[in-house]
């Protein structure tokens, strides 16, 4: 009698530090994880991943659970699994034990993703994410017509752009502090101008500017209705 409760404390014990290991450790889920890996971005180009990610932020699921959600085999979650891990963008969070199977949970590694070029990004790499941006544009309703010329062109001027700010330095640093998600943007933001010399903030507003200008010529914003824009006459 002894020898089974003992072996079924032990199955309880085991089973409660599978389901909780991650906060009997202090795990803390990242609130921006800065990427700079080329290959991440690659990975977040599958429509699936990106869903896989949606779903990871919000909780954790299993391979099964995801599956499902997804409508889905195991083994094609499974692919799809192994490649966002390798790139640092999903991770184990718990194991629990059912039966005598031990049930993986996974669950994305920060709440939202920073992903940077870095030195080692190529033209493709940023022409993919200017026309992935464009296709958003154009989900919100705006007319987008935007020429191969004009794409280059904005890759030319956000590479210089980003060669001459020190974002990528604070984004580091302060991704570490425990801030929420805005504070962060605002922190991040504020240390990067405080860095900058005049000649170089002058610099980056001319090249702001050039963006605008490019996108303004690519980019026709849905039309504000009449009665819509009467909202912000400032009544006398």
């Amino acid at each position: 009698m002894d020898f089974v409760v003992n072996k079924t404390f032990v199955w309880l014990s085991e089973t409660f530090i599978l389901m909780f290991k991650h906060i009997l450790s202090g795990d803390k889920l990242q609130t921006v994880k800065v990427i700079s890996d080329p290959e991440a971005f690659q990975q977040l180009a599958d429509e699936t991943r990106r869903k896989m990610i949606y779903l990871l932020r919000v909780k954790d699921m299993t391979v099964s659970q995801i599956a499902e959600q997804l409508g889905l085999t195991t083994q094609a979650i499974y692919h799809h699994i192994r490649k966002l891990k390798d790139v640092g963008m999903i991770e184990i969070a718990r194991e629990e034990r059912v039966g005598h199977f031990i049930e993986t949970y996974y669950r994305a590694t920060a709440e939202v993703f920073h992903i940077t070029h870095g030195e080692s990004g190529t033209q493709k790499d940023y022409e993919m994410g200017i026309k992935a941006a464009l296709e958003g544009l154009r989900k919100l309703g705006m007319e987008v017509d935007c020429s191969p010329a004009k794409v280059k062109e904005l890759v030319r001027v956000q590479k210089k752009m980003k060669e001459g700010c020190a974002m990528k330095e604070w984004e580091d640093k302060v991704s570490n502090l425990g801030l929420d998600f805005l504070t962060q943007q605002a922190v991040i933001e504020y240390a990067s101008q405080i860095s900058m010399a005049e000649k170089e903030f002058d610099e980056l507003q001319a090249n702001e500017k050039t963006v605008w200008q490019l996108l303004r010529a690519c980019v026709e914003a849905p039309q504000v209705k009449k009665n819509e824009k009467k909202k912000y006459v400032k009544k006398k």
